[in-house]
């Protein structure tokens, strides 16, 4: 960083992720006065600053404030609720629209969508099975005077027929455009939030646009179900329950403001330990709360169970784009896959042969010291991949900063063990076999490919440039 931005702004370890290292501080420019030396910044034990003059003599400074579209998601405040101020992105917010219902005359259609790693958190805590605490939060959402409860499964579908659809077009003009390959998966805000802010021009065009579950979510609520509802986007209120608080940082982005209807596709995300501060408020346990039954419209379920995607916890991006790359590419039908670690678990690849040749190399990359790693190999074109499943939080997604903690006689390894587990037991379908998408493509979305599909299935990412205190920064 320039010397003029004090040392309080770097950071210590980018792979902390979970527990950060450094808290998240608005860089101040210090005028240097003539024949002085700049000031000297003194912190107390209570985290508050003070500037101290040559003379001694001491003056506080004030904790900057921030809004989400100024964080660059260091692995610092964006996963701790104390750090972000995050006012329009909060269950504070939700219930002040709740109860504005109960008094109005003017009703807001409240619609919230639950991840299923949020949702399996959740089932850890309480020791109930996935789909039951489903059940439950769906009751729990509607007593409260929620309108209709969705599952991010669902719209998970279009999201992993998307990524199949473009992996195999970006393969297909490897050799005309140098930067199709690798495709790095575009679902983790946390990572896109970085490699825009931190890589630039560089990086962006391996990206993905695929939109993530959360922001296809978002479609399907403030288009086709407004179109079927007879209401505007604006008529509805979005929630969406994940598991990291990155994804306030995703619905804030403004590719996502509906301009003509003045509206966000997804108006507030909470988490899963925000949905638990939620219960406790209410004084309910979620285990006690009556199940009601789930939402069918955008929920992936068979009879009244939900269901989940094949592969890796974090929505399983490259076990579908592989098993569909090879049987479109190579007419490989794929039964067992094999990972092998790298250099540790989250980092970890697997591969296809034919004729005894490598024809694909895919790879997870979790956590920010492996995204560093293969970030620097593609800047030495030394990578070999051509598909990176990139998530920002070691372990992925079931071990997102919004999840819920550990109970005081339990380890953090324990309770990620315990939510794979729930997570993994519902039973999976594979995303072509999605009846209800399927019809959506070819009625709503007017079938794959077409222009309306991708405006509404895809997204876009840029370079960003900060300006703070008159200071404008690359990141």
């Amino acid at each position: 960083m320039a010397s003029q931005f004090s040392g309080v702004l770097q950071l210590t370890d980018l792979d902390d992720f979970i527990t950060p290292s450094q808290e998240c501080v608005k860089p101040v420019k210090l005028e240097k006065k003539p024949g002085k030396s700049l000031a000297k910044i003194r912190i107390e034990d209570d985290g508050s600053y003070f500037q101290v003059d040559q003379d001694g003599g001491l003056q506080k400074l004030e904790k900057a404030k921030i809004t989400l579209n100024d964080c660059l998601a260091c692995s610092g405040c964006v996963t701790s609720a104390e750090s972000v101020l995050i006012a329009q992105q909060s269950q504070d917010e939700l219930f002040r629209v709740l109860n504005h219902n109960k008094t109005s005359t003017e009703q807001t259609v409240v619609v919230v969508s639950v991840s299923p790693q949020a949702r399996a958190s959740l089932a850890a805590h309480f020791g109930l099975s996935s789909t039951d605490a489903g059940r439950r939060l769906t009751a729990f959402f509607k007593k409260l005077g929620v309108h209709h409860v969705f599952d991010t499964g669902f719209s998970r579908t279009f999201s992993l027929l998307e990524s199949q659809r473009e992996f195999v077009e970006r393969y297909q003009r490897k050799e005309q455009d140098k930067k199709a390959l690798p495709m790095l998966t575009s679902a983790c805000p946390g990572w896109i939030c970085y490699a825009e802010k931190t890589h630039g021009d560089f990086i962006l065009p391996y990206i993905s646009t695929t939109r993530s579950p959360q922001q296809v979510m978002g479609s399907l609520v403030k288009g086709f179900f407004a179109e079927q509802q007879n209401l505007t986007p604006k008529q509805i209120y979005h929630v969406a329950v994940m598991p990291c608080f990155d994804k306030k940082l995703e619905a804030s982005r403004s590719d996502f403001y509906m301009n003509e209807s003045e509206t966000r596709e997804v108006d507030c995300v909470i988490t899963a330990g925000e949905v638990l501060k939620m219960l406790e408020q209410e004084g309910l346990s979620l285990s006690a709360v009556e199940p009601a039954p789930l939402d069918s419209m955008f929920s992936s379920v068979c009879g009244d169970a939900l269901l989940r995607h094949a592969g890796s916890s974090s929505g399983g991006y490259l076990h579908h784009v592989y098993t569909y790359a090879a049987k479109q590419l190579f007419g490989v039908e794929v039964k067992d896959m094999t990972y092998k670690a790298v250099k540790n678990n989250d980092f970890q690849e697997v591969t296809l042969e034919k004729d005894g040749t490598v024809v694909l190399r895919f790879a997870t990359a979790y956590g920010f010291r492996n995204i560093q790693n293969l970030v620097q190999k593609l800047k030495r074109g030394r990578s070999p991949y051509h598909f990176v499943e990139v998530m920002a939080c070691p372990s992925g997604c079931l071990n997102g900063g919004g999840q819920l903690k550990p109970l005081p006689d339990q380890s953090s390894k324990e309770l990620l063990q315990k939510v794979e587990e729930l997570y993994k037991a519902e039973q999976t379908r594979d995303p072509e076999e999605e009846e209800r998408v399927s019809n959506l493509y070819r009625t709503w979305l007017e079938n794959m490919g077409e222009e309306r599909a991708r405006r509404l299935l895809h997204t876009q990412y840029h370079m960003v440039e900060k300006a703070t205190n008159g200071l404008t920064i690359k990141w």
